[in-house]
């Protein structure tokens, strides 16, 4: 086993719905009686080459539409972390997305009871602490984000942060600083895509206006200056997920990806694998390709793994009993 698989780390951008793998649609939709445009898993699966962030958000929302019952919701999530645990992950924090399940018709409570009755239990059966962030569809908009604001709040007992994600370009975070100022005044974390496709400004309004804690994505930080310099100043972490921005274009390959520059720059970046089912590999892979395509020594990926925990959401003695594993 690599390296990267092998050390102890927190995953802190997944996106559980993007952990369906096909052979799990197609058991979620014959369960179900859904209909499916493919005929096989393999169909499926050849499906999985993308041009840009919306052409994977078209065929990630018509996956997910075999998602209705809170059975499928715990099965897609102990799927995954049984996965995760082979790839040395130890804590996570996972988004979901409630408007995508809303709109179809699924219950929120079946969406969360199902989430919660996997992620309640994961530390006993996978070893793998966890925290549930609920993220709003920045295309949906902001009047919509607040209504689904108002439809989480009989669940906050069971959601820790409040996220920001979907289709960036031309959906500025500061158009969602109402609804982030609710999900401040009820404790919750904040966090929020930024400077994944769109520009180098959304991290700074995802910064001062929203004031998120954590910044997913990020990369196009690089792009200015001043905002890496205060990046590394004020230790506001990135959830960088390599594979991800190569299958989404964001970078043509990954030997030419923005990581070192950030690294460099002083930058505490962390490594994650966004939706792993689709964009070939979870966090482990991340780990194992970076150190392979960019030539990270060993101290360097245990630094990201140690970055993982420091930008975790746990509390400051767990994070130090996590840091003790490495």
């Amino acid at each position: 086993m690599s390296l990267g698989m092998a050390l102890p780390k927190a995953e802190l951008h997944l996106h559980i719905e993007g952990t369906l793998e096909p052979e799990l649609v197609f058991e979620c939709a014959r369960r179900n009686g859904v209909s499916l445009p493919f005929a096989t898993v393999d169909e499926l699966r050849r499906r999985y080459v993308f041009d840009d962030l919306q052409s994977f958000l078209d065929l990630y929302y018509l996956a997910m539409g075999v998602l209705r019952t809170a059975r499928d919701f715990t099965d897609m999530t102990d799927a995954y972390l049984a996965r995760a645990r082979e790839q040395g992950v130890r804590h996570a924090e996972i988004f979901f997305d409630p408007q995508a399940h809303l709109s179809r018709g699924v219950p929120l409570r079946e969406v969360v009871d199902g989430l919660t009755a996997s992620l309640r239990t994961s530390e006993q059966r996978f070893g793998i602490s966890t925290r549930l962030i609920a993220c709003f569809l920045r295309d949906q908009g902001p009047d919509e984000a607040m209504a689904i604001w108002e439809a989480l709040r009989p669940h906050l007992g069971d959601i820790h942060g409040a996220g920001l994600d979907s289709a960036e370009v031309g959906h500025p975070p500061q158009d969602f600083a109402p609804v982030f100022a609710r999900a401040r005044e009820a404790g919750l974390h904040l966090v929020a895509h930024a400077g994944e496709e769109g520009p180098a400004d959304y991290v700074w309004q995802a910064l001062d206006v929203l004031g998120v804690q954590r910044v997913d994505h990020g990369i196009r930080a690089v792009e200015d200056p001043e905002l890496l310099r205060r990046l590394a100043r004020e230790r506001t972490p990135l959830t960088v997920c390599p594979l991800s921005n190569v299958r989404l274009r964001c970078v043509p390959r990954l030997a030419e990806h923005p990581l070192p520059r950030l690294v460099d720059a002083g930058v505490l970046v962390t490594l994650n694998s966004d939706d792993p089912a689709y964009f070939g590999g979870y966090v482990g892979e991340n780990f194992a390709a970076v150190q392979r395509e960019l030539g990270f020594d060993d101290a360097a990926m245990r630094e990201f793994a140690a970055n993982s925990f420091r930008a975790s959401f746990l509390p400051a003695d767990r994070r130090e009993a996590y840091l003790a594993q490495l």
